[in-house]
């Protein structure tokens, strides 16, 4: 988060108005709703984990036990379940 300063942010009647409900404390405004990206959006982590969870789908149904993906995976058994048994 960049801290910047209202004085050269804001026009000078909003800074006044703003000062009427707070004065030299930090505050916080969030962006828009719509302006939120969801989790992986930004980076190539959602499809990785996808194609991860896939590969680990795939290797289950041909016989590769829980335990032995979640060795070569470095995931808890529980983790491994969780991706085995969610439902797409």
């Amino acid at each position: 988060m960049k801290y910047s300063k209202a004085e050269f942010i804001f026009p000078e009647e909003l800074l006044r108005i703003i000062q009427e409900y707070v004065q030299g404390e930090l505050v916080y405004i969030p962006k828009p709703k719509a302006a939120h990206l969801k989790w992986g959006e930004k980076t190539r982590s959602k499809g990785v984990v996808s194609a991860r969870n896939a590969e680990i789908q795939s290797l289950f149904r041909n016989g590769v036990s829980i335990r032995e993906l979640a060795d070569r995976y470095f995931l808890s058994c529980e983790s491994i379940k969780k991706i085995i048994y969610k439902k797409n």
